[in-house]
């Protein structure tokens, strides 16, 4: 398969996953700034076209966007897991081996996969369960009994800024995407102003 047809299969594959919505000038320039081209990232690895073809397989993640111009955008450190994992091969027993129920690691390796993990600065086994612990603790906490000044807004607080250093800012993109508003959306923005730090 050419490497034009591996770039349009995988276009359509990322298509299937996030939907068909328009990049923004706004948007390209977010994501040129957080995210690195496939090419780019992949010299010394065997280029771009062998990642293409990991992706189409299901081996590495799906770019995390699509600029407007088509440019595959994905993580600078695309590969950290699969060498941390002893390489591609090794990388699903590896990632899902973090959880210890098989079916929680399937969706999380699932989820992975998908290219959607661009709510983390990094993406890890450990970044990605720190991100749900703390977006549940901060919905518990916001409603929970002791709410008010003090140490439960400490607290809280302590949490939200611990997001805000795991989680980027988002693009207008990822709400239409998503269907709504981003996890900093709703346990960071949303919170802050609505719980001002004393």
């Amino acid at each position: 398969m050419s490497d034009t047809e591996l770039r349009e299969r995988l276009a359509a594959r990322f298509r299937e996953v996030n939907g068909d919505h328009p990049m923004s000038a706004a948007d390209d320039a977010y994501v040129s700034a957080q995210f690195a081209g496939l090419d780019a990232v992949c010299a010394g690895r065997g280029g771009g076209a062998a990642a293409r073809r990991l992706m189409l397989e299901g081996r590495l993640p799906l770019p995390g966007y699509l600029r407007s111009d088509g440019t595959e955008m994905v993580p600078r450190d695309l590969f950290c897991l699969a060498d941390a994992a002893g390489g591609v091969d090794g990388l699903e027993a590896w990632f899902t081996g973090h959880w210890a129920d098989p079916a929680e690691g399937r969706a999380e390796w699932a989820a992975y996969l998908s290219g959607r993990y661009v709510c983390l600065r990094s993406v890890s086994p450990a970044t990605i369960r720190r991100k749900e612990h703390l977006t549940a603790a901060i919905a518990a906490a916001a409603d929970g009994p002791g709410a008010g000044p003090g140490p439960w807004a400490e607290r809280l607080h302590a949490l939200i800024d611990e997001l805000d250093r795991l989680e980027p800012a988002f693009c207008a993109y990822d709400r239409l995407r998503f269907g709504g508003p981003t996890s900093r959306d709703l346990f960071v923005d949303a919170m802050r102003a609505r719980l001002p730090r004393p």
